[in-house]
């Protein structure tokens, strides 16, 4: 289950309390409380784990209005389409109706009895009345068809509609959420120097810990060390982002968010996977994780808002967050949720 947004005011107050918790740290120097750096640790992360959430959020609802704005334009295609034919046919029929009116519209009756070959005369005759019958029985369809296209292209623009304003809730989320990204940033430029450090130590410790305990399972005696031929232009494709800086929403050339970097790495390979994480997760066949190879990706969190691809090693390459840049870590320094693999 997704986990609610808090509200903006207990953000401030709770930066506000971890501000003043700083403070006194800052005023220990080297003697910091190592707690109130591991507070400081897990606000950034659940703030940052908020944001992606954000960001996958809206991917999601921007790509569905894409694909929803597509079809309206393709309806609107085929209605224009049908209303040319329908133009033209209504052009055609009046224009025989005229000259049936110049030519004095002779009846079918008179025109066999004048005749001076009866039975070409009711040949032609016959068939007029079948070319006028095709040609209304074609108006008739044509409408038909043009009405029933007007009807789904008036219920796929009302649906374009309300995808565009759930898009817009999400750029609002996303919005709230940037405050909170500022935050974190605040937080983080308010730590000295030695405080920065000890973070990072600490982070980089907790990671370690949990690498090792995955290892200690047994992990990479099982799973593949041999991608597919896919799989090497994938993670090709990812080393060579190695260092680019995490921008969430992006998908490259220059930046990217976590799925922006695995959807562009398997298209690089020529397979096109969903955008989002959790799209990926759901989407995309899953794999037990002594079964995973190289090249597959891994779902991180209960909630799928995470996303990398593995190298192999018990390494993954992934964009971590904001504030940080693509990189290679230790595949179990997050919540594994599970594996996918693009290219089954």
């Amino acid at each position: 289950m997704r986990r609610p947004l808090r509200t903006h005011g207990y953000r401030a107050a709770a930066a506000a309390a971890l501000a003043c918790a700083l403070t006194a740290a800052s005023q220990q120097g080297a003697q910091a409380d190592p707690r109130t750096l591991t507070e400081v640790q897990n606000k950034l992360k659940n703030l940052y784990h908020q944001a992606e959430v954000a960001t996958d959020k809206y991917n999601a609802a921007d790509g569905k209005v894409k694909a929803q704005k597509k079809r309206v334009n393709s309806l609107n295609s085929q209605v224009h389409t049908a209303e040319a034919k329908l133009t033209r046919l209504t052009s055609l029929a009046g224009a025989t109706a005229r000259a049936q009116y110049r030519s004095g519209s002779v009846p079918v009756e008179l025109q066999f009895a004048l005749s001076s070959d009866p039975a070409r005369a009711l040949d032609n005759a016959g068939l007029a009345l079948q070319a006028q019958q095709n040609t209304q029985n074609l108006l008739t369809d044509l409408k038909t068809t043009k009405s029933a296209l007007r009807t789904h292209t008036d219920e796929a623009a009302a649906e374009l509609k309300r995808l565009r304003a759930s898009r817009h809730a999400m750029a609002t989320q996303r919005r709230t959420i940037e405050q909170h990204i500022a935050e974190a940033k605040a937080l983080e430029s308010s730590l000295a120097a030695k405080e920065k450090a000890r973070l990072a130590d600490l982070e980089k410790k907790e990671s370690d810990r949990a690498q090792t305990k995955w290892k200690s399972t047994g992990i990479l005696k099982k799973v593949g060390t041999d991608a597919t031929t896919a799989g090497e232009k994938a993670i090709a494709f990812a080393v060579k982002q190695i260092g680019k800086p995490y921008v969430w929403g992006a998908e490259g050339p220059n930046s990217y968010d976590c799925s922006g970097l695995t959807s562009q790495a398997w298209q690089a390979a020529g397979v096109t996977i969903p955008r989002t994480s959790e799209t990926q997760w759901a989407r995309l066949k899953h794999v037990p994780i002594e079964d995973m190879r190289p090249g597959d990706l891994i779902i991180y969190f209960s909630d799928a808002s995470h996303v990398a691809i593995y190298v192999g090693g018990g390494n993954i390459i992934s964009a971590p967050r904001p504030g940080r840049n693509v990189y290679e870590s230790p595949a179990a320094s997050m919540r594994i949720l599970g594996v996918v693999r693009p290219d089954a």
